[in-house]
């Protein structure tokens, strides 16, 4: 008998393309584990559906004015009630394009998983001032690493 496949969920906002950018790259590194299903979804297009069908989560978004982008806040909105105590201890981490420190944004989503239940499993990555390929390449890892970590069952 073997278990189900696992599957990782990448949620992102983007509007400049930095996050899009990171978004690609943490998508580039997870699909480097095969044995995980890593499906990808801009932050207005994700809903209840996908987040329960999910074992693992990634989280994108710029910095907005010390914050979260709205359209990953709009995300939460419209999935915290309908998933609420149905992902305790769901692992998950955070990436950030941040103007500033990325600090902020990190705090408030890490505020909104605790409502979750979810568990935090990786430091945040965040980029600061532009995207560069170091930024890129933290991001690849970001990816593969939870990938692999969700595939040998350690998330």
């Amino acid at each position: 008998m073997t278990d189900a496949r696992k599957r990782l969920l990448i949620v992102y906002h983007t509007q400049s393309g930095n996050t899009g950018q990171l978004a690609d790259a943490v998508l580039r590194g997870a699909r480097r584990v095969a044995e995980v299903d890593t499906v990808i979804k801009r932050a207005f297009d994700a809903g209840t559906e996908d987040l329960l069908a999910c074992d693992a989560l990634l989280l994108g978004t710029p910095e907005n004015f010390g914050y979260m982008s709205g359209a990953l806040k709009d995300f939460f909105d419209r999935t915290y009630y309908p998933c609420e105590g149905r992902l305790e201890g769901l692992p998950y981490a955070v990436f950030v394009s941040a103007g500033n420190d990325g600090s902020g944004a990190v705090r408030e989503i890490g505020r909104i998983a605790k409502g979750y239940g979810w568990k935090p499993a990786a430091e945040a990555l965040i980029a600061r001032k532009g995207i560069a390929a170091e930024d890129l390449a933290r991001a690849e890892e970001l990816g593969e690493g939870f990938a692999t970590a969700l595939s040998i069952g350690i998330l």
